[in-house]
C-alpha cells in the first residue's frame, strides 16, 4: 500500500555509509529528507548528493537531517563517494543507505514499474519531527531535483504547522503569507498584530508571523 501524507513512516534497519541504523532511532527529534537514487556512479545523482552536502548548514538551521538511498551495495557507495567529493568539491556529511535487497525501496514505493522495474526513481520524502510524512515529491530518473525548492517546501511546512497561515504561489521565506479562511477578521486582528491586507473576503495577506 502506498504511503500517504500524514502517515507515520515505516521503520527499518539498514546498512549505510555511516554504519547500521534503526531509522526511527536515527531520526531523533529532527525533520528528515529521505531521497532515493536510481544507481551509483550516475551523473545526475553525483551532482545531487554533492549539492545536498553543501546544504548541511541550511538543513541544520531548520532542524533537518538528510539521508539518501540507492539499491547498490555499501562498497559501491564508498567508492562513489570518492568521485562525489572530487567532482563536487565537498566532503560527504550525511549517510547513504545501501538497499541492495530493495527492502526500503519497496517499503517506501520508490520503484515505479511505469518508469523502470530495476531502479528507484527520484523519490523525496519530507518527514516531520513526529515521524509523519509531510510531503512526497517524485521525479523521473532523467530529471535532477531542485533542492532549493525542497528547502522552500520545508520552510512552508514548518511555518504553517505553527501558525494559521498558508503560503501563496512562489512564496519564499520572509515574504507575506495568506491567512487561513477559517480565521475570522476579528480573530486575525488578534493573531496577526502586524496587520493584514484584505484583498477579498477569502484572500487576506499578512507579513510572515515568525519574522
Amino acid at each position: 500500500m502506498a504511503l500517504r501524507l500524514g502517515d507515520i513512516v515505516p521503520n527499518f534497519s539498514a546498512e549505510t555509509t555511516e554504519g547500521i541504523i534503526d531509522f526511527h532511532q536515527w531520526m531523533e527529534d529532527k525533520w528528515i529528507v529521505l531521497f532515493s537514487h536510481p544507481a551509483d556512479f550516475t551523473p545526475v545523482c553525483t551532482t545531487e548528493l554533492g549539492y545536498t552536502a553543501k546544504l548541511k548548514p541550511s538543513f541544520e538551521q531548520r532542524n533537518v537531517k538528510a539521508i539518501a538511498l540507492s539499491i547498490d551495495p555499501l562498497a559501491s557507495h564508498h567508492s562513489w563517494i570518492k568521485d562525489i567529493e572530487e567532482t563536487q568539491q565537498i566532503t560527504m556529511n550525511f549517510p547513504i543507505i545501501a538497499d541492495e535487497d530493495r527492502t526500503v525501496a519497496e517499503l517506501y514505493d520508490m520503484i515505479h514499474p511505469n518508469e523502470t522495474e530495476k531502479f528507484t526513481v527520484r523519490s523525496v520524502f519530507i518527514i516531520d519531527n513526529h515521524k509523519k510524512i509531510r510531503a512526497i515529491i517524485t521525479y523521473p530518473p532523467s530529471t535532477g531535483r531542485n533542492f532549493d525548492e525542497i528547502l522552500r517546501v520545508i520552510d512552508s511546512l514548518q511555518l504553517t504547522a505553527n501558525y494559521s497561515v498558508a503560503t501563496p504561489v512562489n512564496w519564499k521565506n520572509g515574504e507575506d503569507v495568506v491567512i487561513a479562511p477559517t480565521i475570522s477578521d476579528e480573530e486575525a486582528v488578534v493573531k496577526f498584530p502586524k496587520g493584514f491586507k484584505k484583498i477579498k473576503p477569502y484572500l487576506r495577506m499578512t507579513p510572515q508571523p515568525n519574522k
